[in-house]
């Protein structure tokens, strides 16, 4: 780490001393605008800081009685942020982590801003969170604070942004445009005055995933750089881009009064903390030096490893404003010169590729009816060359790069190092769930045993019960109902829930359950049996949505509850893993007894469900908990840290998933993320390979009608799960990168690259439908000899894969549709 000498508060005529502070992989110098305000000048292993006015403060907010500098959407050039003084900075890193603390007041208000900057060593990463304290004599109302600010970027005008649109059923969409389409050029110099333009985007109520994924990316076109950040929030969240002195600027914020109805007041003494934000660099690597090297190789250790150790690669030249392009630089490229098909343009697949079953469809094990298949429009094989990207809506999606791949495996790593450490993250066991296209919520011991022993059978580790182990109604209407969580008796009459727990155990494997802690059904007894105040309220009425009440996990009554149901569920019933999901949405919050508004009730109950996690997984540390909320609608940095895994969808439809799979981490890391992989017996061979393959390079969740199955069928699946087992250990160390670029929703070929740092490389490829064979750039295996060798399936596909060392791709054969490889690449020394 390096600093500057530590200085404690002084008074506000004392210069601000200019000081750097970092680690190899990050280096941030910090200097004085001319009013006076410290500003990051500087982010970067390398290079020249931008000028102080170019940057932007260290803070940015607004608070009731102290607003904008200015009109419009942007979050920069507030009154408090421009009077925030500077007092003082203190270094407390350590030998894993950088960690600086920057001290400013506000002479006007006496409000006391502490920047937490942290950065684990060896990452081009910076973490940020800000801590307000009124040191004044009155109570302050604040509307908005900034989590972390970053200026001096490129210029629009060559720099595309990619963001992921998520969606229930349609998760991890990346696009990308260029920043200058958004933020258009209005001769700034002629106005003497920035754009007042902003891309702007949200994460509203206790969904904070569903429309887009809280993170955000810009790439460098001609300049090799990429940036990818992530807000952390379980509540609101929002960041902006804009120009700022012919560059860019990136804000990022947890939940403001504007878009999120969240106000706090801070009585004098009083404190609040912001949410953290991060934000990770890559740079385009050097096929021919190899001067910049892929962040696994810098063998950056997560701190469940116990340290993490200093590497100076994967991190970018710092930013630098005012590089304006020649206009020839302001698109985006695609794939093919510009040849590209609408999403229109796809057709139905063959019927055996399916789409998504009803629940009787489901249940029978039966292929998804073409007539479905229609309505869902995958690509055919007749739907063009496999080679040409889709354009969804007329927008350009991302072709991906080795950079963008940089700051992503950047990301992935960092990820890993602020989790929270659990065995789960190393072992990685198979799991096997109950619900997909199988029980579908309507779980008995009849149902059960027999899929108990075809899931050990075919290699699972784990066997979650999913809902409706708790329903005794007649017909299956618990939803407005639940709360208790207690068995059904009708559903387990022989012996009770506990006799199957005991099944799975005895067949090997762990049980696991599911649960929705944060409901109280309408109707359940424990709706009238806690305090009103233990639920989500507004003036005065508790909420009720999809008849559901909202517990308030900042209540002692409610968490009282809750841990209650969890130690009996665990410590008396003996079960080691725990579903936890969440269905219904609030928005914009809850008004408890105290709170100023809906969103700052939003965020506290945030806060106090993650610390009631925290608290059970301390009670039971080898409990695994996967977080849920109808797929990915809670995907998250801030849940992440805390659950083992996160559901990242729950499509139905095989054709479909893989789309998702493939583009899961750039949010998660790939043994985190729990892939649903259902064969059933009424799939051919292919679909069953396409299925399951499509799980490898995540955390394999396998469901489906296994019980059903032919021995023939049964083979399939067990060599599959033989094969994850095989190359899990890898998983957990391995960071993404995307051959064809960020996957497309109706792209004909997919492909997800895992690389491990000094050992192989892995590749799933899917083929929807094109030509019968794609070229893969493998950027980082450039001139070197290297075998590929299939995986998956171990016979049958057809496929092939030949590696071209002169061009530096993989050519993948498949000759038929639907059809998936895992592919494991092992270089030599070129």
């Amino acid at each position: 780490m390096t600093s500057t000498a530590d200085r404690t508060a002084g008074d506000f005529n004392t210069p601000f001393p200019s000081f750097s502070w970092g680690h190899p992989a990050l280096h941030a110098e910090f200097a004085a605008a001319a009013d006076g305000t410290p500003r990051l000048v500087r982010l970067g292993p390398a290079g020249t800081a931008v000028e102080p006015e170019v940057a932007l403060p260290l803070v940015e907010l607004t608070a009731v009685g102290h607003g904008s500098g200015w009109s419009g959407p942007r979050f920069t050039g507030t009154a408090l942020g421009s009077r925030l003084a500077y007092r003082g900075h203190r270094d407390a890193g350590s030998s894993d982590w950088a960690r600086l603390t920057v001290e400013l007041q506000d002479p006007v208000t006496a409000l006391t801003a502490f920047v937490e900057l942290t950065s684990p060593i060896g990452l081009p990463v910076l973490r940020s969170r800000v801590r307000l304290r009124n040191d004044g004599t009155d109570p302050l109302v604040v509307q908005s604070v900034s989590s972390l600010l970053l200026g001096g970027l490129p210029s629009p005008d060559v720099l595309d942004v990619h963001r992921a649109r998520n969606d229930w059923l349609a998760e991890c969409r990346w696009h990308a445009e260029p920043l200058r389409d958004i933020v258009a050029d209005i001769s700034v110099d002629a106005h003497q005055h920035d754009s007042r333009a902003a891309l702007t985007l949200t994460g509203r109520g206790s969904w904070p995933t569903d429309g887009h994924l809280p993170m955000g990316a810009l790439t460098e076109r001609g300049g090799g750089r990429a940036w990818v950040w992530q807000v952390e929030s379980l509540a609101g969240w929002r960041w902006d881009l804009g120009e700022r002195a012919h560059g860019t600027y990136l804000a990022m914020n947890g939940p403001t009064d504007a878009e999120h109805q969240w106000r706090v007041r801070l009585a004098p003494g009083e404190e609040f903390t912001t949410v953290w934000a991060a934000v990770a660099t890559g740079a385009l690597r050097s096929a021919e030096t190899g001067s910049v090297r892929s962040v696994e190789a810098g063998s950056v250790r997560s701190v469940e490893a116990g340290s993490v150790r200093s590497a100076q690669a994967g991190s970018a030249p710092p930013p630098q404003a005012g590089s304006v392009p020649s206009a020839q630089a302001g698109s985006v490229r695609s794939v093919e010169a510009g040849s590209v098909r609408s999403a229109q343009a796809a057709s139905a697949p063959p019927t055996q590729a399916g789409s998504v079953p009803s629940t009787q469809a489901a249940q029978a094990g039966s292929v998804p009816s073409t007539q479905a298949a229609q309505a869902g429009s995958v690509p055919s094989a007749q739907a063009g060359s496999g080679s040409v990207r889709s354009v969804e809506a007329g927008v350009s999606r991302p072709v991906g790069g080795s950079a963008l791949d940089e700051a992503f495996g950047v990301m992935t790593a960092y990820r890993r190092a602020v989790r929270r450490p659990h065995p789960d993250h190393r072992a990685l066991p198979v799991v096997f769930n109950d619900y997909m296209n199988t029980l579908m919520g309507d779980p008995t011991t009849e149902k059960l045993l027999p899929l108990i022993d075809a899931a050990a059978g075919a290699g699972a580790e784990y066997f979650c019960i999913d809902s409706g182990w708790y329903d005794d109604t007649v017909d299956g209407g618990w939803w407005d109902g639940v709360g208790a969580w207690q068995p059904s008796v009708r559903r387990f009459p022989d012996g009770g829930i506990e006799a199957v727990l005991g099944r799975i155990r005895e067949r090997g494997m762990v049980p696991g359950l599911w649960l929705e802690p944060e409901v109280v059904g309408v109707h359940s007894p424990i709706a009238s049996a806690l305090p009103p105040d233990a639920f989500f309220q507004r003036d005065g009425v508790r909420i009720t949505e999809q008849g559901r009440h909202q517990l308030d996990l900042r209540h002692p009554a409610a968490r009282a509850h809750l841990d209650r149901t969890v130690d009996r569920i665990v410590g008396d019933w003996g079960v080691g893993y725990l579903k936890l999901d969440y269905n219904i949405v609030v928005d914009p919050g809850t008004c408890a007894p105290g709170d100023l508004s809906p969103g700052a009730g939003l965020l506290g109950h945030a806060r106090a469900y993650l610390e009631w996690l925290s608290g059970v997984l301390d009670r039971h540390p080898g409990l695994v908990v996967e977080n849920c909320a109808s797929g990915g609608m809670r995907m998250d940095g801030a849940t992440l840290a805390v659950a083992q895994l996160q559901s990242v969808s729950d499509q139905q439809d095989p054709l479909r998933f893989p789309a998702i799979a493939a583009a899961a981490p750039t949010a998660v890391p790939p043994e985190q993320g729990a892939v649903w992989a259902y064969p059933q017996p009424g799939f051919d061979d292919d679909l069953i390979g396409f299925t399951l393959g499509g799980a490898l390079l995540g955390r394999i969740h396998l469901s489906g009608h296994l019980n059903r199955m032919s021995e023939r069928q049964l083979g399939l699946v067990r060599d599959a799960v033989d094969t994850y087992k095989s190359i899990r250990g890898d998983l957990a160390r391995a960071v993404p990168f995307w051959p064809l670029g960020l996957p497309g929703w109706t792209d004909a070929w997919l492909a997800l690259g895992l690389r491990v740092p000094d050992g192989p490389s892995y590749v799933s490829v899917w083929r929807r439908g094109g030509e019968a064979e794609v070229s893969l750039p493998v950027g980082h295996l450039a001139g070197r000899d290297v075998r590929p060798e299939i995986l998956h399936p171990s016979a049958g596909s057809g496929g092939s894969a030949v590696w071209d060392r002169d061009g530096h791709t993989l050519r993948v054969s498949l000759p038929r549709t639907p059809t998936a490889l895992l592919i494991r690449l092992r270089a030599g020394t070129g």
